[in-house]
């Protein structure tokens, strides 16, 4: 589908900070539903948790300061 609209993508052109931040968000998603499902002990540690989600966030944070901010 045209790579997704080009993901998503303003001026059409595919930001990779864009492709980190949603592939990021929806493997957070996945995770979350899948671990509802499994106890504890099964569940990948807090930290890769919160490691992937600083990265998610820096990457859709940084995809918004440069729609505002460009050279």
């Amino acid at each position: 589908m045209n790579f997704i609209n080009k993901l998503l993508s303003d001026n059409d052109s595919v930001s990779s900070k864009r492709f980190v931040g949603l592939v990021g968000f929806f493997f957070l998603a996945i995770t979350m539903v899948i671990n509802s499902f499994y106890p504890e002990n099964v569940a990948p540690s807090k930290e890769l948790v919160s490691s992937v989600e600083f990265i998610v966030i820096a990457a859709l944070f940084g995809t918004s300061l440069d729609k505002y901010f460009k050279k």
